[in-house]
């Protein structure tokens, strides 16, 4: 095991450790004065049960930060297994809607049904971490359907199956 204390000089190290780290992609969209927007992200989980809330990170650096920053209202998308180039496509462009049929949700946030659950949010917080901000939603409207989801780990996208894990166990 390679052991380090996280310094300006090794963020490279930092960013490997944390690649250790399995997590699930999403894609969060928002409607903002300059039309809707969109933004791949992996930083996201649940918070509460009662109230319910989730959060997910946007960096500081990003060009779509601001206007995520001001958003009144967001929806997280779990992507799953098959898509990978939706994931690329809102990581390299905010108006990527053409690569998924969207529409509009009952508080004007773009959405869309091909994916493995939504969370329709109200911001309920919003607070200061570092490089990224923490963006609390509160749960307003929330759907799921079955399938395997996209997964982020160690720089590559991949999957978990669960019949194939259930079959191994």
């Amino acid at each position: 095991m390679l052991h380090f204390d996280p310094t300006d000089d090794n963020h490279r190290m930092f960013r490997d450790a944390l690649g250790r780290f399995s997590s699930g992609v999403t894609i969060v969209t928002a409607n903002t004065p300059e039309g809707p927007v969109g933004m791949t992200a992996n930083s996201f989980t649940s918070v509460s049960m009662e109230p319910p809330l989730v959060l997910w990170c946007p960096a500081k650096s990003s060009s779509r930060y601001a206007l995520f920053a001001d958003a009144t209202d967001f929806a997280i998308h779990v992507l799953e297994a098959k898509q990978k180039e939706l994931a690329l496509a809102f990581a390299r462009s905010g108006t990527a809607f053409d690569a998924v049929d969207t529409a509009r949700s009952d508080r004007g946030v773009p959405v869309f049904d091909s994916c493995l659950a939504r969370f329709e949010c109200e911001t309920y917080g919003f607070h200061d971490a570092g490089d990224h901000s923490i963006m609390v939603g509160l749960v307003r409207h929330a759907a799921f359907r079955q399938g395997a989801p996209l997964i982020f780990s160690q720089g590559t996208f991949g999957r978990f199956d669960k019949e194939v894990e259930k079959a191994n166990v």
